[in-house]
């Protein structure tokens, strides 16, 4: 992921959680702010919650973040 993408995340990342709840309804609000927008431990997350590869659920994550993009 890019730098300025992560960083735009990271910032808005209280916001975008509720969103991804709606898109990976099975982990819970908390967990999610907990990852702090960060891809590694969000693709952690949906990887374990998901039982997928780590590459799906990577893909799933980066599509998530180009889709929510803020600037």
């Amino acid at each position: 992921m890019s730098r300025p993408l992560a960083e735009i995340i990271r910032k808005n990342w209280r916001q975008l959680a509720g969103l991804a709840r709606v898109a990976w309804d099975e982990l819970t609000l908390d967990e999610l702010i907990r990852t702090q927008g960060d891809a590694q431990q969000l693709t952690d997350l949906v990887q374990r919650r998901y039982d997928m590869p780590r590459e799906d659920a990577q893909k799933q994550v980066m599509s998530f973040f180009e889709r929510h993009r803020t600037a």
